[in-house]
């Protein structure tokens, strides 16, 4: 875990801050007030990652989800709108989210299968052949390998942490994440895009989008940020609309499986 600024970790003082309003039940506060606070009180900590520590306390966020130190100890919020909050009130709210809710899909055939809400945002792809297997889109498997083999793009390259949360799908604002968010040998940030499939130039735009958001939110001034993307295939208008950008690079990916014949043991 990533050291924290200050003497408290920011779970903690996202809990002073609350004490500090003394909020009524039911008073809602946005989340630029809660940037307001920080910057008087803790100024060294970023926008972005309060953001970040807002969804991480909000019990009825998905997105929590994807911080694995999320525990019931964070169940302080409860999000009421966009950027919009109030205190958790256990006697009324629903019970927090501490995993991810079950829905009903309809795969090929008819069948009805059940995957997560993440599944299903990430693009959940079901084959329900005449044997009922069922097989999801490979783009968290992607997300989740290089996550852990980031020296595979870069060497040296690392995975953000803030604190107890990680640049695996980082909150970005808005609902959205930040696919991988990385660390060079050099100190500057690295947004990862990824597409399990073929990348189209629409793409561009989601990385730069979540590029400048790094820079607005979370880097310091001078401080590099650039974008990766990485699909299995690049489509000639992805190559041309990134021809000139400054720091974007592409990245295609290839899966190997090599088998290998076991000699047989020789018995007596």
């Amino acid at each position: 875990m990533a050291r924290s600024i200050y003497d408290k970790p920011t779970r903690a003082l996202l809990k002073d801050m609350l004490s500090d309003w003394d909020l009524k039940p039911g008073e809602t506060f946005a989340a630029q007030r809660a940037v307001g606070w920080f910057a008087q009180h803790y100024p060294k900590l970023k926008p972005g990652s309060i953001h970040a520590h807002l969804v991480q306390a909000s019990t009825n966020d998905q997105s929590r989800l994807h911080h694995p130190a999320t525990n019931s100890t964070d169940d302080v919020l409860f999000k009421v709108g966009s950027r919009e909050y109030r205190r958790y009130d256990p006697a009324t709210d629903p019970v927090p989210v501490h995993q991810a809710a079950k829905i009903q899909i309809v795969a090929a055939g008819g069948k009805t299968v059940s995957v997560t809400e993440e599944e299903d945002d990430a693009g959940a792809v079901i084959d329900a052949g005449p044997t009922g297997s069922s097989q999801f889109a490979l783009e968290k498997d992607l997300q989740r390998y290089l996550a852990d083999n980031l020296h595979l793009i870069e060497p040296g390259l690392t995975l953000f942490q803030d604190e107890e949360i990680t640049g695996f799908e980082y909150p970005a604002g808005g609902g959205r994440r930040i696919d991988i968010l990385a660390k060079d040998t050099l100190g500057g940030f690295v947004v990862l895009e990824l597409k399990v499939e073929k990348g189209y130039d629409r793409v561009v735009g989601q990385l730069l989008r979540y590029v400048n958001w790094v820079r607005k939110e979370l880097s310091e001034p001078g401080q590099r940020v650039r974008g990766i993307i990485v699909c299995r295939s690049m489509s000639e208008d992805l190559i041309l609309a990134c021809a000139g950008i400054k720091d974007v690079e592409l990245f295609e990916y290839r899966l190997q499986v090599t088998v290998l014949k076991v000699p047989s043991l020789a018995l007596p």
